[in-house]
């Protein structure tokens, strides 16, 4: 339901330095071979390797890294060469200097050295020719892709536009963060935490809003964020009490309800629908734990979709205990540790109720336990991340 209303990906040409963590809408081919030139991997000397080296290697120049020209005429002589230079023309042996001795004629070689032809030298092209595919779309930017795009020239990136996301908070019982507190007030945390969940997966940053439990005005604000946004985000009044006035009020505005409620806890009263322009709008339950997880399992990969990224692997823990078997499909909050021999084990975290946030500090997200199973102790389970 919510891939078939994903629209159409809209790209736009940035700046490589502020490509970090944005998602690549363009192929990349390397523009020659990778390295370009047979390479110096060791500070050292190079030289031609013989079956019997020579006692004293004489200095016949220098090579460092960025230069190039020296040619070795003498089998019995060396270049003196650093990491990164173009290896000089008739070597084939590169002698780290750690396995060197500085002689008044040259260099020695320490009785621990074995020189082998070949050793040390990053030949042209081994890595990649000319016109390989280097990267896919659909890829998140990260420091690998970064390198990858700036040695093949690409100054500027054709990426994913990001989009224009509005956080909407419902209540009046919510006051600001940095407001008094009267009794019976309670200070706006939800529409901080998904606005993070969506800046750390690349989603760049939503505008934040608060609007109280008055039709009149939900119907106003609303009219006008539709307006001006893509996707628009609702925590809270999305339930079946007297005041949650969100589903009629939106599809008062043209807000299609593709669907009220999931089966599964916490999360059960989410409702999705979308627009006339094709805005899409996610109305998530106001408890906080609710509020998130629905947000990371279905707001965020939806976003995601939208802007071509490609899906992430499915991540598996093992469950530490054993968990009852319930009607409604379940999301667990769960802390990681290691089991000794390097494999993640989730050990649940015991949450009084969807509105006890205070339990996922520490957390590393939240696992998928599907409706009428129970969970068997080292069970592997999909685990959703923060």
């Amino acid at each position: 339901m919510l891939r078939s209303s994903t629209p159409d990906v809209v790209t736009e040409q940035i700046a490589l330095p502020d490509a970090v963590g944005r998602v690549l809408a363009q192929p990349v081919v390397a523009e020659g071979a990778q390295p370009p030139f047979d390479r110096v991997m060791m500070d050292g000397v190079a030289t031609r390797w013989q079956p019997v080296m020579p006692a004293v290697l004489r200095v016949a120049g220098a090579q460092m890294a960025g230069m190039h020209g020296q040619v070795l005429e003498d089998a019995g002589s060396c270049i003196e060469v650093s990491t990164g230079a173009v290896l000089p023309e008739g070597c084939d042996c590169i002698v780290p200097i750690e396995q060197l001795e500085r002689t008044a004629g040259g260099y020695a070689l320490r009785a621990t050295a074995v020189p082998v032809a070949g050793q040390f030298i990053h030949r042209r092209g081994s890595d990649c020719a000319a016109g390989t595919p280097v990267l896919a779309p659909g890829i998140h930017i990260g420091p690998p892709q970064m390198a990858l795009l700036a040695a093949n020239g690409v100054a500027r990136v054709t990426v994913a536009r990001l989009p224009k996301v509005a956080i909407v908070a419902t209540g009046d019982e919510l006051v600001d963060v940095d407001a008094a507190l009267p009794p019976g007030r309670i200070r706006r945390s939800n529409d901080l935490a998904l606005m993070a969940a969506l800046q750390a997966a690349g989603l760049g940053r939503a505008s934040l809003h608060h609007l109280a439990d008055d039709p009149a005005l939900l119907a106003e604000a609303l009219g006008r964020l539709l307006a001006s946004h893509a996707t628009l985000v609702l925590s809270g009044g999305v339930s079946m009490g007297q005041r949650d006035y969100l589903p009629n009020t939106l599809e008062a505005l043209g807000v299609r309800c593709h669907f009220h409620g999931i089966a599964q806890r916490p999360g059960k009263p989410m409702w999705f629908g979308v627009g006339p322009q094709g805005q899409r709008v996610f109305a998530l339950p106001g408890n906080p734990v609710s509020s998130l997880v629905c947000l990371i399992r279905y707001v965020r990969p939806a976003l995601l979709a939208g802007m071509g990224a490609a899906p992430a692997a499915p991540e598996q823990v093992s469950l530490a205990t054993a968990l009852p078997a319930f009607a409604l499909a379940q999301f667990i909050p769960v802390h990681l540790r290691d089991d000794g021999a390097g494999n993640a084990v989730a050990e649940p975290v015991a949450s009084r109720n969807s509105g006890d946030f205070t339990a996922l500090a520490g957390t590393a997200g939240v696992l998928e336990l599907a409706a009428g199973s129970a969970g068997q102790a080292g069970q592997p389970l999909r685990l959703h991340r923060w």
